[in-house]
């Protein structure tokens, strides 16, 4: 299990948010910490750790009066840790190759690809084509319904109809290089990891997979590892030490590597 570190942007500050707060109007967000440091700061930071494969994502929408600032940011810690990083958040085929080109290893996509509830093949062929499988990362982030998770878009705002399941894991890892999967019901709470999900997970891998969202305990980071079999990579936000939370940096990286 390998630790993906992340750098989150909103309102043009490092933040940690409580992942279902967040909404378009007004630019809200609640949050669990905001940081003094710009992304450079911990893209340098993780770089001097030799973690790889990290992610930036932009929090505001692209017509937000902070986007630019979201930016600005995010070109800040690529530029302090170019090929190691990478960026999601209103990602499209007009400005993928841009973030490429700025210093990032792959673009996260989610809105652009799961659109109007369905997946927008004609879409997802158009990126592919812009920037090519290896640059790709698909947004996979769900919320529970019933007893089912559909993946959310729009700043998982938004269900879609498309439901997580083992057979549309193998259909769509033939387009992306990973997948990056936020449990957005308990996304920056720290009250324990999905289970069923991280089950589902396991059992479907089909090319490596980033789960995010509940971490508040050196035990739900074993029982992560113990449920994925070991396989399935892990972010943690809120509840690390860098963003004010208790769990260590180096312990944590100490358990991954394990």
């Amino acid at each position: 299990m390998l630790f993906r570190p992340c750098i989150d942007i909103h309102n043009g500050q490092i933040k940690q948010i409580v992942g279902g707060s967040l909404l378009d109007a007004g630019d809200y967000a609640k949050e669990n910490f905001v940081s003094d440091k710009d992304g450079g700061y911990y893209a340098s930071l993780y770089k001097d750790a030799g973690l790889y494969g990290g992610h930036i994502i932009l929090l505001n929408p692209a017509d937000s009066e902070y986007y630019e600032a979201d930016v600005t940011q995010a070109k800040s810690a690529l530029m302090a840790y170019p090929g190691g990083l990478m960026v999601g958040g209103g990602i499209n085929r007009d400005n993928a190759a841009a973030f490429l080109d700025a210093g990032a290893s792959h673009v996260i996509v989610t809105s652009y690809v799961f659109k109007n509830g369905e997946i927008n093949f004609t879409n997802l062929n158009r990126i592919l084509n812009e920037i090519g499988r290896e640059h790709l990362v698909l947004d996979l982030s769900c919320r529970k319904k019933g007893d089912d998770y559909y993946i959310v878009t729009d700043r998982w705002q938004n269900f879609t109809n498309v439901k997580i399941t083992k057979e549309i894991l193998d259909e769509l890892s033939d387009c992306c290089d990973e997948y990056l999967i936020h449990a957005v019901d308990v996304e920056g709470k720290a009250s324990g990891i999905e289970s069923p999900l991280v089950k589902l997970l396991s059992n479907a891998q089909s090319c490596p997979i980033t789960y995010a969202g509940g971490v508040g305990s050196y035990s739900d980071l074993q029982l992560l590892k113990e449920l994925g079999h070991n396989k399935i990579d892990v972010t943690i936000g809120s509840a690390l030490n860098l963003f004010g939370g208790s769990l260590e940096f180096k312990k944590v990286l100490e358990i991954c590597r394990q």
